[in-house]
């Protein structure tokens, strides 16, 4: 179930689906051009998060934090492990799924990358509105405070954007980044599989779902790079937010900082796990379950120390999908949110962030 609201961080923004978004979103993506990280000796004011005005995105990690569910895919039991963590987390990891190698490749182009000099990477600047490119994140525009975080945001193929960054080099990019993306889809879809099964949602008659017919599920790929802060106590890495998505894989580099907020407990650090892929479950899968599956709050904190990397892939359905909850059809239970297609609930994002959920409340 979904946290009450007394119980979750206030004030928080919930983060959109780049393979979706919409024409409201476009007036707030304006450039926000990150800093020279490796120049900055001391916190700017810009980027201190952990005061007085903040203290409730800040929050406290848990002092006795759980182990977030691990999944071997070839266990017989890993379907049902994973509609158990559904329910409980929202979250979990895999291991299992043969991908180590496409793994250990992306985070090496994302590290070359992001290792560029700084007037190399602005080549590929995030133009105003756009959509993928180098920059800040996108949800940067609905706070007052900076995050310490700069990415990169690819939707298709990355060939444009790399020869920005590598005119004579960038092959190598590309390909490693399309095997990348064509591995996470398959994985994805995998996994929503099992979750539209499991609330009898026939999936064989989704043609996004199955590659046929003129329909496609929206995609992005998000690298991630976190420096080392001089501050890291008063900085934040991403805030604090939901995923507007069906599931996103998110592939941490072995320094830990992602944190997700369990009800009754507090922010709990997601440990990385080697090999490990983790699922974020999003919006769309807490609307379709009726709640039953929770769309987990998650954020990043930064370390003094390494710089760290993440992978996140967003898989979403196609613009024109309806959401419906399907749990009343199974349980005979009420359903809680009123139907709408995705573009209506990135809409709804794009106007009013984090009230979007309780404004389809039935």
């Amino acid at each position: 179930m979904e946290p009450e609201a007394s119980e979750r961080p206030k004030d928080l923004v919930l983060e959109f689906p780049m393979g979706a978004i919409a024409d409201p979103y476009r007036a707030h993506l304006h450039h926000i051009i990150p800093i020279d990280f490796n120049s900055v000796q001391k916190l700017p004011e810009s980027h201190v998060w952990h005061d007085k005005s903040h203290e409730s995105l800040f929050g406290v990690p848990s002092a006795d934090p759980l182990p977030v569910p691990v999944i071997d895919l070839m266990d017989s039991e890993a379907s049902s492990l994973m509609i158990q963590a559904c329910e409980t987390w929202g979250i979990f990891q895999v291991i299992g799924h043969g991908l180590t190698k496409f793994m250990e490749d992306v985070e090496s182009e994302a590290e070359k990358l992001f290792g560029l000099p700084v007037d190399q990477k602005l080549k590929a600047l995030r133009s105003p509105g756009g959509a993928t490119g180098y920059g800040r994140p996108h949800i940067s525009p609905f706070f007052d405070r900076h995050m310490w975080q700069e990415g990169f945001t690819i939707m298709g193929s990355p060939i444009d954007h790399a020869k920005q960054l590598w005119p004579q080099d960038y092959q190598g990019f590309c390909d490693t980044i399309d095997d990348y993306q064509n591995q996470m889809k398959a994985l994805a879809e995998k996994i929503i599989r099992i979750f539209f099964k499991s609330l009898n949602i026939n999936f064989e008659e989704l043609n996004w779902l199955n590659d046929s017919g003129l329909s496609s599920p929206g995609t992005a790929l998000q690298l991630n790079s976190y420096p080392p802060c001089p501050d890291p106590t008063r900085a934040m890495g991403m805030a604090a937010h939901t995923d507007t998505s069906l599931v996103t894989l998110v592939q941490q580099s072995k320094t830990s900082g992602l944190q997700v907020f369990k009800d009754g407990v507090g922010w709990v650090l997601v440990q990385p796990v080697p090999g490990a892929l983790t699922v974020n479950l999003g919006d769309y899968l807490h609307i379709l379950s009726n709640g039953m599956y929770t769309n987990v709050l998650h954020r990043a904190v930064v370390n003094q120390q390494i710089q760290r990397f993440s992978m996140a892939y967003f898989y979403a359905p196609p613009r024109d999908f309806t959401v419906s909850p399907v749990l009343s059809r199974v349980t005979g239970q009420m359903p809680k949110y009123r139907s709408l297609t995705v573009k209506e609930y990135v809409d709804l994002k794009g106007k009013h962030l984090e009230k979007a959920l309780s404004l389809i409340q039935i």
